[in-house]
């Protein structure tokens, strides 16, 4: 029976006439992928470290309903799964999340939706091939070559020149997760701070006792949707906003949108903010073409009062609109533009006062970059959803526990978790996390909790998942 891999594998010529070698190195049909300099600066290295077999597979997990951002919508996730044995005969086992929607909305768009997490897939498993025999004595050492001819490579596929840097990174990510894990094992790690380098320890020096859970309003979250998460404890909410149309329609429907949400909040008090009232975090996805229409939104939120409890506005402009936003009176965010601490940089000089982290969509290694370049520059950093599965969740988390505080929020970390408001087989995702009853992992009136034990384990991130051994041990 040909299995799910064998047969994506097999079937992504369709895609765009490329086609899959046995061994998981796709070429095309017309000329061959040119061997790299970062090809080649991966085989080089030496370390302690050395891979001697890779693997991958995946799941599709289906949605409750569509899940719509950046004017198109979600049906399903799929889980990369990836898999890397040492010559020492360890091994170890990454998660990912694809959201090709997230990291490439053109892809997306001009593709099933299969279709594109085909292409996604096919990058996962070249980047697996590249490292087979690699040697290696940190993940660090990796990250930047790997991405570099991962990124290149998804260009040739997708016949893409302009593929965005996140569809890579996206990519990567059950990749750099394994690698991680690998190197745990193969040094005795399991606490999260000792798999921290040396040069990363001060971004990641906090240890919160209680982080902030952010829910995810999407466009179908309906006022009585919203006002559920409120009784449930949330009081900080990350509100979509750029829906679908012309810039016009998107503004008309972005301000009816804040004023049915103010309408619902605008009286809310919470403790965890300095004037009491709720924060909105609204994300654009980059939806809003020109400072004029953002701005028009921004005056409407004055003319009904809910100005004031704007604290962050994430992405509202198109990446390649590389504008001057230090005279926009609301912090902003860069989140998918904020690919690689290089293009932190250029986003933190462009006037953007916040970062939203991803190690869940851009590599814990990236992650760790991107994190130092912000908070070296004094800039604040939270960490973001992906829609991930319940395992990735504490990735996020043991990120979030460790950053500074977000402005004005006190002594509490910020984490952003949607994954419970979307997946059909959350609960059953939830177990199969080995410690899905730990005090940790669900949150409790909007807010998760961490203990010494988690601070001492990881949060569960070291242990073996049954259900993914199992997938490798057929």
């Amino acid at each position: 029976m040909t299995s799910r891999r064998q047969f994506i594998l097999s079937s992504i010529g369709a895609l765009g006439g490329i086609s899959i070698l046995n061994s998981g190195c796709m070429q095309t049909t017309n000329k061959e992928a040119d061997t790299s300099s970062y090809a080649d600066s991966l085989q080089s290295l030496q370390g302690s470290i050395t891979i001697a077999h890779t693997s991958s597979q995946f799941e599709r997990e289906p949605l409750i309903s569509p899940f719509g951002f950046k004017g198109g919508y979600l049906s399903e996730l799929w889980q990369a799964i990836s898999y890397l044995q040492s010559e020492n005969g360890k091994h170890a086992i990454g998660l990912g999340t694809q959201s090709v929607l997230w990291s490439d909305e053109k892809i997306f768009s001009s593709h099933s939706e299969a279709g594109g997490n085909t292409y996604m897939y096919a990058l996962t498993e070249r980047a697996l091939h590249l490292l087979n025999k690699v040697s290696f004595s940190s993940p660090m050492d990796l990250i930047d070559p790997l991405f570099e001819e991962i990124y290149k490579y998804g260009k040739l596929v997708t016949s893409n020149p302009d593929l965005r840097k996140t569809f890579a990174l996206n990519a990567l990510v059950s990749v750099d997760n394994a690698l991680w894990l690998l190197y745990a094992k193969e040094n005795g790690i399991t606490n999260f701070d000792r798999l921290i380098p040396q040069e990363f320890q001060s971004t990641f020096s906090e240890k919160h006792a209680k982080l902030a859970a952010i829910p995810l309003i999407s466009y179908n979250v309906n006022p009585e949707g919203l006002r559920k998460e409120v009784d449930m404890g949330y009081f900080f909410m990350k509100i979509k906003i750029g829906q679908a149309g012309t810039q016009q329609e998107m503004l008309e429907k972005d301000k009816n949108r804040l004023r049915e949400i103010h309408n619902i909040l605008k009286d809310i008090r919470t403790p965890y903010t300095e004037n009491e009232k709720l924060p909105y975090y609204f994300d654009a996805n980059g939806r809003y073409e020109s400072k004029d229409m953002f701005n028009r939104f921004l005056d409407y939120a004055g003319k009904i009062g809910a100005f004031d409890q704007i604290v962050m506005i994430e992405e509202p402009f198109p990446e390649k609109m590389e504008i001057d936003v230090s005279d926009i009176p609301i912090r902003l965010a860069a989140d998918e533009s904020a690919h690689t601490d290089k293009d932190t940089i250029e986003r933190i000089q462009m006037g953007y006062k916040a970062i939203a982290l991803k190690p869940i969509a851009k590599t814990l290694s990236m992650t760790m970059k991107i994190a130092k370049a912000a908070t070296d520059r004094g800039i604040p950093c939270f960490c973001a959803d992906l829609t991930v599965n319940p395992v990735l969740v504490e990735w996020n988390k043991n990120i979030a526990a460790r950053l500074k505080s977000f402005p004005g929020l006190g002594n509490l970390g910020l984490v952003e978790s949607n994954g419970h408001q979307n997946y059909v087989n959350w609960n059953k995702m939830q177990q199969y996390f080995p410690q899905h009853d730990a005090s940790w992992v669900g949150v409790k009136e909007g807010f998760y909790y961490t203990n010494d034990e988690y601070f001492n384990n990881g949060g569960g991130i070291f242990d073996p998942i049954p259900h993914y051994e199992a997938i490798f041990n057929k």
